[in-house]
């Protein structure tokens, strides 16, 4: 079995997606500290031809925190709403993609890690996406190890023999501490494939609503393919 676990990110790029699409089970990693100024709570869409940020508003932020003992401040989601809608309602697939978004930014939950779960299975629903997603959190005393000897506790209660990271893990993790653990370590290497965009130079790294924004869902299942796995 393929295990994979991330933080949740808000509506993050397509090498998140690649990374749930390559495992036979996908895990939340809601019980990890709150990281103040990344991606949990924000992500980048095209305005214009250039990159701005969509976030969510975060009550309290602390690096001292838990993601899933985070909160979301009130905020005016439906700005969030008009800004998606007018920068891509020219957009080939803006009628099929637009209402995840707004079943997403209309979601009134105010616990951080359960509305970004929420929106991570809204959005692999709609990519057709069929990992089984579960949490860090309910592996009862998981959050007392550290590093990777937590990703070695999910693999053994799960069962998993490959664990597949994304590629800025290259940095933290070796395989041959996973191999002595009988673990096989792979990292994800995607091709960060092009798509159009409806002109002006190809912009990488956004939000994975642009893609669905600009792709049928044939395109993205191409897509969610095209990347290699690389043994660690």
């Amino acid at each position: 079995m393929i295990l994979a676990s991330h933080q949740p990110y808000f509506l993050p790029y397509l090498p998140y997606w690649q990374l749930i699409h390559a495992a036979d089970r996908f895990l939340i990693g809601d019980d990890y500290a709150y990281m103040v100024g990344g991606w949990i709570p924000r992500n980048r869409i095209r305005v214009q031809g250039r990159p701005q940020y969509l976030r969510v508003e975060v009550s309290d932020r602390s690096c001292h925190r838990l993601i899933c003992d985070t909160f979301l401040a009130p905020g005016r989601r439906e700005d969030k709403l008009r800004t998606l809608e007018m920068a891509y309602h020219k957009a080939p697939f803006f009628a099929d993609a637009f209402p995840v978004a707004e079943r997403i930014l209309r979601c009134e939950e105010p616990n951080l890690a359960v509305f970004l779960e929420y929106s991570i299975r809204e959005v692999a629903a709609y990519l057709g996406i069929t990992t089984p997603i579960g949490r860090t959190s309910d592996l009862p005393g998981n959050r007392l190890l550290k590093r990777e000897n937590r990703i070695y506790d999910f693999c053994r209660r799960i069962g998993a023999d490959t664990y597949v990271n994304a590629i800025g893990g290259r940095a933290l993790y070796r395989g041959d501490a996973f191999a002595r653990q009988g673990i096989r370590l792979q990292f994800l290497q995607t091709a960060y494939p092009s798509y159009p965009q409806g002109g002006g130079p190809f912009l990488r790294d956004l939000s994975v609503l642009d893609a669905m924004m600009c792709c049928s869902r044939e395109r993205l299942h191409a897509l969610l393919d095209d990347y290699t796995l690389i043994d660690g």
